[in-house]
């Protein structure tokens, strides 16, 4: 497979997010989901909605997401709805969850390595396109969170983030074999990335990069500073460039997020999602 292009900025704002998309010279098609992280209650470094609001506007989308298969203020779709207006989203934009009213939409996966269904929100197949907007930054679990996660967890309903995390089994959730849940999350991708033929973007900003995602009520702070914005039309791609900025970075705490990643194996989805064939791990860093 050839080289993927991703483009990186070391630049961060609102508005060079917005610059950072136009330079895809991707223009989405139809009705567009715009799949963000709403942000766990307490948690202080998600990306704000107004961060986002200039490459909304541009692609005139719906900001969607599911709800979490854990305690917290996400987990019904009543206290996630609240949160979405604590937060600010509906201030300036429609919002969607996807999985607000069952049935889930399943999604055959015949060449899962782990599973063969993802279970996501059924409002997604109202959708013709969908940028992904990702905050890059380490993961409890997952070990770092960005498009993959983003494409798997994040588009998959309740129950749906349940069957990855157990790798097929939803009440093995916390027990699963590790590497199992890191390559069912690769397979879920790869359902997404098909639904949606190719019309999907990946913008992953390198800000506010703590250990902990987003999801976490009670998050360490940053531990690195602040590296950039990419874009790019591969998920892997976008993911392991990322990956390598905090390798090649020179800021003092980056060993406490290259063992978050390391610890949890998190290249593994990375190397799952290639052997899927929906990207590569092979790019071309671009800055502009």
């Amino acid at each position: 497979m050839s080289k993927s292009k991703v483009y990186f900025s070391p630049v961060i704002s609102p508005e060079k997010v917005l610059e950072m998309y136009e330079i895809l010279g991707v223009d989405l098609p139809g009705n567009v989901a715009v799949k963000v992280h709403s942000g766990e209650k307490g948690n202080q470094n998600f990306l704000r909605p107004d961060f986002w609001k200039p490459v909304i506007d541009r692609v005139g989308g719906t900001v969607v997401e599911c709800n979490t298969a854990y305690e917290g203020m996400r987990n019904t779709t009543e206290r996630h709805r609240q949160l979405f207006r604590e937060h600010g989203w509906m201030d300036y934009y429609k919002v969607d969850l996807l999985d607000a009213e069952g049935p889930d939409l399943v999604l055959d996966i015949p060449g899962g390595k782990v599973i063969q269904k993802n279970y996501v929100g059924k409002d997604i197949e109202n959708y013709d396109s969908m940028p992904v907007l990702s905050h890059f930054k380490g993961h409890p679990m997952g070990d770092y969170g960005g498009a993959l996660k983003q494409l798997s967890i994040g588009c998959a309903s309740s129950f749906g983030k349940a069957y990855i995390h157990g790798a097929g089994d939803p009440e093995a959730f916390w027990t699963a074999e590790h590497n199992l849940f890191l390559e069912s999350m690769a397979d879920a991708a790869s359902s997404v990335v098909e639904l949606f033929k190719g019309q999907i973007v990946y913008v992953n900003v390198m800000k506010n990069m703590s250990v902990d995602c987003d999801c976490c009520a009670v998050a360490e702070d940053p531990c690195i500073a602040d590296i950039g914005i990419l874009v790019s039309t591969d998920p892997i791609a976008i993911d392991q460039a990322c990956v390598d900025l905090v390798y090649a970075c020179s800021d003092p705490g980056k060993p406490h997020l290259i063992e978050r990643i390391e610890s949890r194996n998190g290249v593994h989805t990375i190397e799952a999602a290639t052997e899927l064939g929906f990207g590569s791990r092979e790019y071309e860093l671009i800055t502009v």
